[in-house]
C-alpha cells in the first residue's frame, strides 16, 4: 500500500468525524459549531464550555450588576413620583384660598325656594321667610296648521320663517325650534288624520307677563296656520320676603341682583323683583301658608375644605412613607439581582427621618398660637388608656384628629391658616430637595442611567472577545482531532504491513 493511499484514508476518516461529532452552540451565533470527539474520545463540547465558564460568568455578572441598576432607577423614580405628590399636597395646605371665607346658605324646602350665593361681595346674614303665590309661566298660543300647496312666509314676533309647499307640522316645529332668531317654542300637540289640520302649539322662550306689545304675534301669508283662539297669557311669579305686605313680582323663577326693601309698589308685568342682596333664589312651587326660610350663614373658613386637603396630604404621606419602607427593608437576594437595590439606602433613610422630624416640629417664627401640626390634630396617634403604641405610629403613619381641627379652624382660623402656610413651605421645600425634577433622585437616576450605558458597551465588548476566544477553542480542538486521526490511521497501516512482513 502506497503513501498516498495512507493519505486519502487518513483525511476520509477525518471528513467522517467532523460531520458525525459533538455540537457546540458559538456564543452569539445562530448555528451550532462542530467538534470531533471521536479520534480523542475526549467530550470537547464540555472541555470548551468548561473553559468558556469563567469568561461567561464575568459577562453574568455585569449583566446583573445592570438589572440591579435598571430596577433601582424604577423603584426610584416610583418614590419620586409619590413623594413629589406628597410634597404638591403639601404646598395646597398654605394656598390662601383654601382659607377664603365662605357663607353656608340653606333653605328649609329647597324643592320649593333653593337658595345659593353669588357673586364674591357675600350676601347679607340673616334668616328670611320667602312664600310664594304663583310661579312665573310662559304665553301660549295654539294653531291650526295644513300644509301649503304653494311656498308660505310665517313671520313670529317680527321674524320671517321659510315654509315649503307640502311642509309637514313635524318640519315646521323643527324648523322653528332649531332657529336661534325665533323668540319661541314649537310643538305638535296633535297630528293631521285623514287629510285635516294638525295642531301647533307656540310657547314664549321666556316665562313672564306680555308687554304692551302683547304676547306671540304671528302673520301667515299663505293661511297654513290658523289661530285656535285657545290662547294663554304668561304670568310673573308672585311672592314676598319677610311677611312684607307689598306683593312682589318677577318674569322669571330665578330671581337675583336687587336689594331688599323699596317704598314703590311694584306692578305686574313690569318685572319689579325683590331679594335677598347676595343671594339668587330659584321658586320652583308655591308654598301656601307656610313660608320657606332661607339662612345665611357669616362668612367663614370652610372647615370641610380644610378637613379634605389635610386628609389628602396625610394619605399621600403615608403611601410614601410605607413605599420607602417596602424598599428599605427588602434585602438583597444571590438569586434575584432586582431583588434590595435599595436596602438600607442611606439617602433615602435620612430622608424618612427628616419628614418625621418636620412633622413633629415646632415652628418658632409663629406668634398666633398653633405653631405645631399636632395642635391641629395631626400626628402618629396617640394610645388609649394602657394600650401599645400601634404599629402604624412606630411606622411614622400619621393620623387626623378631625374634632380638633374643626375647634382650632372655629376658634383661630388665622393662627391655624399662619401655621400651615409657614409649614407647607419648609415640608415641600424639604420634599423636592430630594423628589423635584433636578434634585437628588433624578441625580441618581441619571448616574444610573449613565452606568447602564456603559454596562451596555461593556457587555457587548465581553461577549464578542468570548465568540472570538469560543472560536479559537473549537478550532484548535478540531485541528488536534484531525491530527491524532491521522497519527491513529498511520499506526493502524504500518501495523498491518508489519503484520504482513512477519506472515
Amino acid at each position: 500500500m502506497s503513501t498516498q493511499s495512507v493519505s486519502s484514508s487518513t483525511s476520509a476518516a477525518s471528513s467522517s468525524q467532523y460531520s458525525t461529532g459533538d455540537q457546540l452552540t458559538s456564543l452569539g451565533g445562530t448555528a451550532p459549531m462542530q467538534v470531533t470527539g471521536l479520534a480523542s474520545g475526549l467530550d470537547t463540547n464540555a472541555i470548551v464550555q468548561a473553559l468558556m465558564a469563567a469568561d461567561q460568568q464575568q459577562v453574568t455578572n455585569v449583566t446583573n450588576q445592570q438589572t440591579a441598576l435598571t430596577t433601582q432607577n424604577t423603584e426610584l423614580t416610583d418614590i419620586q413620583n409619590a413623594l413629589e405628590t406628597v410634597a404638591n399636597d403639601a404646598q395646597a395646605l398654605g394656598n390662601a384660598s383654601l382659607f377664603t371665607p365662605t357663607q353656608t346658605v340653606t333653605s328649609t324646602d329647597s324643592t320649593i325656594v333653593g337658595a345659593t350665593a353669588t357673586g364674591s361681595a357675600g350676601a347679607v346674614v340673616g334668616a328670611y321667610q320667602v312664600e310664594v303665590q304663583a310661579l312665573a309661566s310662559a304665553s301660549q298660543r295654539t294653531f291650526s296648521y295644513t300644509s301649503p300647496t304653494s311656498a308660505d312666509t310665517v313671520t313670529i314676533d317680527g321674524q320671517q320663517l321659510s315654509v315649503a309647499a307640502g311642509e309637514s307640522a313635524d318640519s315646521l316645529v323643527s324648523a322653528v325650534n332649531s332657529n336661534s332668531n325665533l323668540d319661541v317654542w314649537a310643538t305638535v300637540t296633535q297630528e293631521s288624520s285623514n287629510g285635516g289640520p294638525a295642531q301647533i302649539v307656540l310657547s314664549s322662550r321666556q316665562t313672564g307677563a306680555p308687554g304692551a306689545s302683547g304676547y306671540i304675534n304671528v302673520s301667515d301669508t299663505a293661511g297654513a296656520l290658523t289661530d285656535t283662539g285657545d290662547d294663554i297669557a304668561g304670568t310673573d311669579a308672585a311672592y314676598t320676603i319677610n311677611g312684607e305686605s307689598q306683593v312682589q313680582y318677577s318674569s322669571s323663577n330665578t330671581i337675583s341682583g336687587a336689594s331688599l326693601g323699596g317704598t314703590t309698589q311694584p306692578t305686574q308685568g313690569q318685572g319689579a323683583t325683590q331679594t335677598i342682596p347676595g343671594i339668587t333664589l330659584s321658586l320652583n312651587g308655591l308654598t301656601g301658608s307656610t313660608p320657606v326660610t332661607v339662612d345665611v350663614g357669616s362668612p367663614t373658613v370652610d372647615s370641610s375644605s380644610v378637613q379634605t386637603a389635610v386628609q389628602q396630604f396625610i394619605t399621600d404621606y403615608n403611601s410614601a412613607v410605607s413605599l420607602i419602607q417596602t424598599q428599605l427593608s427588602q434585602a438583597p437576594s444571590s438569586s434575584d439581582p432586582a431583588q434590595g437595590t435599595l436596602y438600607g439606602d442611606a439617602d433615602l433613610t435620612q430622608l424618612l427621618a427628616n419628614m418625621r422630624e418636620m412633622m413633629d416640629s415646632t415652628l418658632s417664627d409663629l406668634s398666633s398660637g398653633d405653631d405645631n401640626m399636632i395642635d391641629i390634630g395631626v400626628s402618629t396617634g396617640a394610645t388609649t388608656g394602657s394600650g401599645a403604641v400601634s404599629q402604624s405610629a412606630l411606622n411614622g403613619d400619621l393620623t387626623l384628629d378631625t374634632s380638633t381641627l374643626t375647634s382650632a379652624l372655629q376658634s383661630n382660623p388665622n393662627g391655624v391658616q399662619s401655621l400651615l402656610t409657614s409649614w407647607s413651605i419648609q415640608f415641600s421645600d424639604l420634599v423636592n430637595n430630594e423628589a423635584a425634577p433636578g434634585g437628588d433622585i433624578t441625580t441618581r437616576i441619571q448616574g444610573n442611567d449613565s452606568q447602564i450605558n456603559y454596562y451596555a458597551t461593556q457587555i457587548d465588548n465581553m461577549n464578542n472577545a468570548n465568540s472570538e476566544k469560543q472560536q479559537q477553542l473549537v478550532t484548535e480542538f478540531a485541528d488536534m482531532e484531525s491530527a491524532l486521526s491521522q497519527s491513529q490511521s498511520t499506526s493502524s497501516w504500518l501495523t498491518s504491513q508489519l503484520s504482513s512482513l512477519v506472515g
